[in-house]
């Protein structure tokens, strides 16, 4: 059961940094670069990115249940990270996203079709790049993760 356990934890950390790594770098650039419309993109992007949020959420969950069946020396330390990293998932799905699509859809779709200056688009630009950042802790904490699993003997 313990090495199940483990394999469970690598497996549910590895999809998930895995998936975060592959959208960041190669999903939503290639879609907005090879899509006709920045909002077709965007559009593309919100519901890849709603999907690998609950997809991280569940990876949270196997590995959290994980920690509790084999022994760990840092459990704790592996609780608190991936616990993080499950609640700023949960924030960007929940909060966030749903904050940016009521902007979009109150704009008509187009962000990028209004002026730097309106009060709109500088509300949706700050959600981004909360969005953005959130993500990039996301990611590196899921490498400490990984850090602190390659210890356990």
């Amino acid at each position: 059961m313990r090495s199940v356990a483990r394999f469970m934890m690598m497996l549910s950390l590895g999809v998930w940094v895995g998936g975060i790594i592959f959208f960041s770098f190669v999903v939503a650039p290639a879609l907005f670069t090879l899509l006709p419309k920045p909002e077709m993109a965007a559009g593309v992007v919100s519901v890849t990115l709603a999907d690998l949020h609950l997809i991280g959420i569940g990876c949270a969950a196997v590995f959290l249940v994980a920690t509790f069946l084999t022994k760990l020396g840092n459990a704790k330390v592996l609780r608190v990270l991936v616990g993080l990293m499950l609640v700023l998932t949960a924030v960007s799905l929940f909060g966030i996203m749903p904050q940016m699509e009521r902007i979009r859809s109150s704009v008509g779709g187009s962000i990028e079709a209004l002026p730097h200056q309106d009060a709109g688009r500088a509300a949706f630009d700050r959600l981004h790049q909360l969005s953005v950042a959130l993500e990039g802790v996301v990611l590196l904490t899921g490498i400490a993760s990984y850090a602190v699993l390659s210890r356990e003997t």
